[in-house]
């Protein structure tokens, strides 16, 4: 048998009380080890936090184009309406329906207050004759519609309940006009 070893002496003595003993010795590693454990869970944590933050951002981000091209695309439709009814040929049309007609000669002012030019009235060209419409029944309306739009009332007077026009359904199917710069 192996005889024990004899205690330390001197320098021996003090370096063997500052290592630590040859046995196995988990006490010291064990805060440590959970230290390291819960610096990677809240790590781990805070980067699935992060991920959802920014794919909430994302779903965000593109409904906010999609919502911005069906606008664009609104409005554009909105701009072609007011180009085709703002085109000559669409107003005049839509004047008439009103009831206007185009003005006469124009006549000027000078500065000295003297007129230049000769002032006519504006009168509204002849209109084509209108159709004969078929005999009125009993379960018919009163009056039909003249060919200004308007119709007559029982006492032949315009009825101003009957001046509203009805839309062109050509006119809003035509193509919108190209102008330079849009």
């Amino acid at each position: 048998m192996s005889k024990p070893a004899a205690p330390l002496k001197g320098r021996a003595a003090r370096l063997a009380r500052l290592m630590p003993s040859t046995g196995p010795s988990t006490a010291a590693r064990t805060p440590f080890v959970l230290l390291v454990v819960l610096l990677l869970g809240g790590g781990l944590i805070t980067l699935l936090l992060l991920n959802s933050a920014l794919n909430e951002g994302s779903f965000r981000l593109s409904e906010l184009k999609r919502d911005t091209t069906e606008l664009t695309d609104e409005q554009q439709a909105l701009q072609r309406d007011v180009d085709s009814r703002s085109q000559p040929d669409a107003l005049e049309k839509r004047a008439r329906e009103l009831g206007m007609v185009p003005g006469g000669s124009p006549a000027f002012l000078n500065p000295d207050g003297t007129v230049r030019g000769r002032p006519t009235e504006a009168t509204a060209p002849p209109s084509p004759s209108p159709t004969p419409s078929p005999t009125a029944s009993p379960d018919a309306p009163a009056a039909a519609p003249s060919a200004s739009g308007t119709s007559a009332g029982p006492s032949g007077s315009p009825s101003p309940s009957a001046s509203v026009p009805q839309p062109d359904p050509a006119a809003e199917n035509s193509p919108p006009p190209t102008s330079p710069g849009r």
